[in-house]
């Protein structure tokens, strides 16, 4: 893989509104986010408790794991409160026609 590779996440028509999908590229789980409109995309597990974040809840900006109640910006992957400390991996996101590509480096 190279840092300029761009992988087909998923159609436009799937995004979800306001929330939070699962997908998977070349074996990794990704979370994908809508916000207002903007679409974000995250690591799927949690740096605390090994949960699947799109298990949990995204209230605007903030994506709560199910598991302990911790918190991530989707906009940035910082933690937002504890016990979640450590952030989470982000990816680019491109919107090319209808389809949704990631940056995966």
């Amino acid at each position: 893989m190279t840092n300029d590779e761009w992988f087909d996440a998923m159609g436009v028509d799937e995004l979800p509104q306001d929330d939070v999908v699962a997908v998977e590229i070349n074996g990794r789980e990704i979370a994908i986010s809508t916000v207002n409109g903007a679409v974000y995309a995250t690591d799927n597990t949690c740096t605390h408790g090994q949960a699947r974040l799109s298990d949990g809840f995204l209230d605007g900006c903030a994506l709560e794991c199910p598991l302990h109640q911790g918190k991530f910006d989707v906009r940035d992957g910082k933690p937002m409160c504890e016990p979640a400390v450590e952030p989470l991996r982000t990816y680019g996101v491109r919107i090319d026609g209808s389809r949704v590509y990631l940056k995966i480096t």
